[in-house]
């Protein structure tokens, strides 16, 4: 037991050294990524100054958390894609619209859910 324990920690430690990586490698090289992080902590800053309920925090939270990993993904898709095709092909460019609208329709959940509670 006490084996398994142990590997499931270094597991564990190597799954966040790798998710930390893979942060550090997007945030250097993407500067949208940078904008929604500055962006995502001033929606956090007007959530905890403003008179909201737990759970209208919590959802603004939330939305501004998944802006980012829809990011990190459209990343990730741009990377294989330049990758497997370094040639403008018409279907690289589809993979790459559709996760630039990830990244739009997930900032826009963000939005509407701010417009919701503010015109509540």
């Amino acid at each position: 037991m006490r084996a398994f324990i142990g590997g499931e920690i270094r597991r564990f430690a190597n799954t966040c050294r790798w998710s930390l990586q893979g942060w550090r490698a997007a945030w250097a090289s993407e500067k949208s990524l940078r904008q929604w992080s500055v962006i995502n902590l001033l929606s956090v800053a007007l959530a905890f100054s403003l008179d909201l309920t737990t759970g209208e925090r919590a959802l603004i939270v939330a939305l501004g958390l998944l802006v980012l990993a829809a990011e990190l993904f459209n990343t990730a898709i741009e990377e294989i894609v330049d990758l497997a095709s370094p040639e403008r092909h018409p279907r690289a460019g589809k993979a790459k619209d559709c996760g630039s609208a990830a990244v739009a329709l997930t900032a826009s959940a963000g939005g509407l859910a701010w417009l919701v509670i503010l015109l509540g």
